[in-house]
């Protein structure tokens, strides 16, 4: 298990503060306000700037933190005891405050332009049935992302040199097929920023619990799944029939 220090703690409370001020001003910019946002929005370039904010923020930053700017990441990490508890809590800490730090400046930069859309905060779209859905859709994002994490940078065989690239990648493609659903933030710190900022906190168990249940659900899958087939896969037994 890897020690932290202060310079983690600040890359993380950084690393998130970009995170979130390039997500929310890029929706702001890009994401059309109204009942029919989702017809008049270009989630193509919004879900391009997940992916490249992420990959250049876990390359230029991470190097010092391990580059979660995620809630629902830090807490893989912690199941995969690659993080010590206490570490995990300070690390949320850093990330949540990132988090608001980022939404004030797309706040104090585009204020007019994003009130009407509480300045990037995610809402659950009229296109799904619910708070219910949306659940499933942000649970669902933060299992593929946090399981892309395990398995490229955290792992028995990851993949290191690949991470950021495979993680941006993951990332924007949650962006574009989520954004239009939930604004795909799989990510409570992104999702508390402007919701503080903003003032609107409506559907906060969906955007809180739902990343933390796929990060969980993600771990499980790849302790299980993906570890438990390389096990096997090195000594020759199937799993489960070991005497």
């Amino acid at each position: 298990m890897q020690d932290r220090g202060l310079s983690a703690y600040i890359a993380e409370l950084v690393g998130t503060f970009f995170l979130v001020f390039f997500i929310t001003a890029v929706g702001v910019l890009f994401i059309a306000a109204g009942d029919s946002a989702q017809f008049g929005s270009d989630f193509a370039v919004v879900g391009l700037t997940y992916g490249f904010i992420l990959t250049v923020l876990i390359i230029g930053i991470g190097m010092a933190s391990g580059g979660h700017f995620n809630p629902a990441i830090t807490l893989g990490a912690a199941l995969m005891r690659k993080i010590a508890p206490v570490d995990a809590i300070i690390f949320i800490l850093a990330q949540l405050s990132g988090g608001v730090l980022g939404a004030l400046l797309t706040k104090g930069l585009l204020e007019d332009e994003g009130r009407a859309s509480n300045y990037g905060l995610a809402s659950i779209s009229p296109l799904i049935g619910g708070a219910t859905q949306g659940f499933i859709v942000e649970g669902l994002g933060a299992f593929l992302l946090v399981l892309t994490v395990l398995g490229v940078a955290l792992g028995i065989k990851a993949k290191k040199e690949w991470a950021p690239l495979a993680i941006g990648l993951t990332f924007a493609a949650i962006g574009m097929v989520a954004g239009p659903l939930t604004g795909a933030s799989v990510n409570p710190a992104r999702w508390f920023g402007p919701a503080l900022v903003s003032g609107e906190f409506a559907d906060a168990w969906v955007y809180v619990l739902a990343p933390l249940v796929g990060a969980a659900l993600a771990f499980l899958f790849y302790k299980f799944v993906i570890a438990g087939s390389d096990a096997s896969e090195e000594t020759g037994v199937a799993p489960g029939t070991q005497s």
